[in-house]
């Protein structure tokens, strides 16, 4: 038996395990997981009600936050690690100062939570409700701006990576891009135009801050520029797009890939709004989550647990990772360390060394 086998002997049916650690003490499903910027750490919640910070090299647990009262569904350090915040579905945020033996700094009641995310440059946290309110937060003062939803869930959202504007995906197929500064919306794609007709599920960003992809329910990815709609993805089926990336980094061109329910990933042309290539795979399933990974990769959590990467260029899968025994729910890269942090289905987040 290899280590890995060991380990897992009797608890596992496939036997491989291609994970470097493997984290055990949540009692149930594994919803959400992010590592830290720079200290070997990784945080992560799920539906015991518990989020856990632990290190991603030993996997014992640093801190343990047990006052959430519901599934723990959003998590993250701050941009510069310095914070670590956790939310759950009813809507708790809490705030922990890593360095001050995680002593809570703020928290909030906001009602049902769809997301939340940390701005890449400042301590703004930032929160989506299922009433459709986005709230944005300066911590730890807890200073508070509110961007006007109009009564649907916000279900996804991205920053600008310049941290300026966000756009935000609605479950009615608005698209708004809300300018941070000023509160307001300055670009609103509305529902029915050109392919936006269904529950935006994913959004991403290109570097230049002004090309978004919009993927939805049915299937179909909008390409938004700073006037509106300028194209559409579509595949051949209308399977739900679930994870959109758009501009691989100092890549020839400007690339997007989807990836769909029923398990396929697509590389496209932005600028010609054209199909660059399918990843080849024999056995798909649906994709849960993406990232571009090192090397011209894009990776993918999958229902069925695997976790795969191909060449963006070629469609070729490179590899796969296995070890979850049920769905993967979501997907993180550090890139410096060239780790991946899953989380899953099976009530376990793991850390895989990407293969060379």
């Amino acid at each position: 038996l290899n280590a890995g086998e060991q380990a897992d002997a009797g608890g596992r049916s496939k036997g491989r395990d291609d994970a470097k650690l493997t984290f055990r003490k949540h009692t149930s499903s594994v919803f959400c997981g992010k590592l830290h910027p720079t200290l070997d750490l990784a945080v992560t919640g799920g539906e015991d009600d518990k989020a856990y910070v632990w290190s991603t090299t030993t996997g014992e647990v640093v801190h343990e936050i047990t006052n959430h009262t519901d599934s723990v569904i959003s998590v993250g350090f701050s941009h510069d690690g310095t914070y670590v915040a956790t939310a759950d579905m009813a809507g708790n945020i809490q705030v922990l100062k890593v360095s001050q033996n995680y002593r809570k700094v703020w928290e909030f009641n906001m009602g049902d939570t769809c997301w939340m995310r940390w701005h890449g440059a400042a301590h703004i946290l930032l929160a989506g409700a299922e009433s459709g309110e986005v709230y944005v937060w300066r911590i730890p003062s807890g200073d508070c701006k509110v961007l006007q939803g109009h009564g649907i869930s916000c279900e996804t959202a991205q920053l600008t990576h310049d941290g300026k504007k966000l756009a935000v995906g609605y479950s009615d197929g608005h698209f708004k891009l809300w300018d941070l500064k000023t509160n307001t919306a300055t670009l609103e794609v509305t529902p029915g135009t050109a392919g936006l007709s269904a529950n935006i599920t994913s959004l991403a960003v290109d570097r230049d801050n002004q090309l978004f992809v919009a993927g939805g329910e049915n299937g179909r990815a909008c390409v938004i520029g700073s006037g509106g709609v300028v194209g559409i993805l579509a595949g051949q089926d209308d399977s739900s797009i679930e994870a959109v990336l758009v501009d691989y980094p100092d890549f020839e061109l400007k690339v997007a890939a989807t990836g769909s329910l029923q398990g396929k990933v697509t590389i496209w042309d932005v600028a010609r709004q054209t199909k660059r290539v399918d990843c080849n795979d024999e056995e798909p399933t649906g994709i849960t989550n993406m990232v571009w990974l090192k090397d011209n990769m894009i990776c993918a959590g999958t229902l069925g647990g695997r976790i795969k990467a191909w060449d963006l260029r070629s469609g070729a899968m490179r590899f796969v990772l296995e070890g979850h025994e049920d769905d993967v729910h979501s997907i993180e890269y550090h890139k410096e360390k060239n780790i991946i942090l899953s989380t899953s289905e099976d009530g376990t987040a793991k850390i895989f060394e990407v293969p060379a």
